[in-house]
């Protein structure tokens, strides 16, 4: 089970490296570092209203990344430097530029129902509005079709309908075209959200982990050592539930402990650290967290309670300058302003937590959030380009951040 140790490093391919090609050469910076997974965010040809989450082909690469034929060889190389490759699967909603959903505008067309409509926008009405500065609810007005099509996220991002198994046929052809392309694992984005019931908030349905243990099911019997990352924003104890006995997700994001470790910064108190990585214990053999401490989205703090969560975000943005929706986006560096000291201690606190670790690119030599324009989504500061000119510096440093996180990795490594 390679992946429940995994050291596994999110990244944007054009922000990191350019494109595919240029990625390749960039594994060994990777290798050194003591990577052996990666997370590519979404590479697929969108309209970029959500940096990728806007899928318009799931079988393509987006052309400014590069060709299939680069992503293939890219794969590749990194396999041959044993280096496993995640890409982002995501299952609940596609770009409105998406050719299933234009041709589901059509009234007539047996696409319709891939998608969710409504001739009165009213269904679901307990549902989450997971973007509710971009949109007042779910339920999206369409002039060509004449009705409304349901939206969690932002306007141009239309949800499946997972009622309907040519949707899951749909994904289960996708899943089989990139584990030919060299795809290792995927991570399934706004997992909680795949499945909808009137009456409910649409979230963690059993609908929904149904969904993924029959997907959970598929890849374990078509592919060897292919893995499902699950996203999931919930208490522990919910999140627990996407393991399922160890017949649903292989990997879950550890937000509850991501959401303890800045909380026992704010209060300087590492006890709330050990506390939360005993409620963390106890999850099928099978299965394993992948902890982190940043990633390319904001800091969910939903397990906490609301006065903690406030403690958090006030704690760390005191300005205010980071709110994403309820929460806050910053960067590690942006976090501990500049202290490598504070760095190191959350790498340490990382690598002591059972299950695969995530690092997010740029963390290992300290970047910050870059300056975006007001009223633009405050997420998008934490995901400017690579700064490889840091990085040189880093590397030839013995004493710089990334050499403390490269021994960090090291000593934390499989049989040490």
């Amino acid at each position: 089970m390679w992946w429940k140790e995994a050291v596994i490093y999110e990244l944007y391919v054009d922000k990191f490296a350019g494109n595919f090609p240029g990625l390749a050469d960039k594994l060994d910076y990777l290798k050194d570092l003591g990577v052996n997974c990666l997370h590519i965010l979404p590479h697929y040809p969108s309209p970029m209203v959500d940096d990728g989450y806007d899928v318009s082909d799931y079988k393509g690469v987006r052309p400014e990344l590069g060709t299939l034929d680069d992503f293939k060889k890219f794969t590749e190389h990194a396999h041959a430097l044993g280096i496993k490759i995640i890409v982002d699967l995501v299952l609940n909603h596609a770009s409105t530029m998406h050719p299933l959903f234009i041709e589901a505008s059509n009234k007539e067309s047996d696409a319709k129902k891939i998608f969710l409509w409504s001739k009165t926008g009213t269904e679901f009405h307990d549902a989450i509005n997971c973007f509710s500065k971009a949109k007042p609810k779910n339920w999206i007005w369409h002039s060509v079709s004449g009705e409304y099509y349901f939206s969690t996220f932002y306007p141009e991002q239309a949800d499946f309908n997972w009622k309907n198994q040519k949707v899951f046929d749909f994904f289960l052809d996708v899943i089989d075209f990139w584990v030919g392309m060299g795809a290792d694992g995927f991570r399934i984005d706004a997992a909680s959200h795949i499945a909808k019931k009137e009456g409910t908030n649409c979230k963690g349905l059993p609908e929904a982990h149904e969904i993924l243990m029959k997907l959970r099911a598929r890849v374990d019997k078509n592919y060897l050592g292919v893995i499902l990352l699950a996203e999931v924003h919930d208490s522990i104890i919910k999140m627990k539930e996407y393991f399922n006995k160890g017949a649903e997700c292989h990997l879950a994001y550890n937000f509850y402990l991501n959401e303890k470790i800045f909380l026992s910064f704010v209060r300087n108190d590492q006890a709330i650290f050990y506390e939360a990585l005993k409620e963390c214990a106890k999850i099928p053999s099978n299965s394993a967290w992948a902890n982190f401490l940043r990633n390319h989205d904001d800091i969910s703090l939903v397990g906490l309670s609301p006065s903690e969560s406030k403690e958090v975000m006030d704690g760390l943005d005191f300005q205010s300058k980071y709110r994403f929706e309820s929460y806050i986006a910053m960067r590690l560096a942006t976090i501990f302003n500049g202290d490598k000291d504070q760095i190191v201690k959350a790498f340490r606190m990382l690598f002591e937590a059972d299950g695969a670790k995530i690092i997010y690119y740029g963390d290992e030599i300290g970047m910050e959030n870059v300056d975006i324009e007001a009223g633009i989504d405050t997420r998008r500061g934490v995901r400017g380009k690579f700064d490889w000119e840091l990085a040189n510096k880093e590397i030839n440093d013995p004493s710089s951040l990334f050499s403390c996180v490269k021994s960090i990795i090291k000593e934390h490594a499989p049989g040490k």
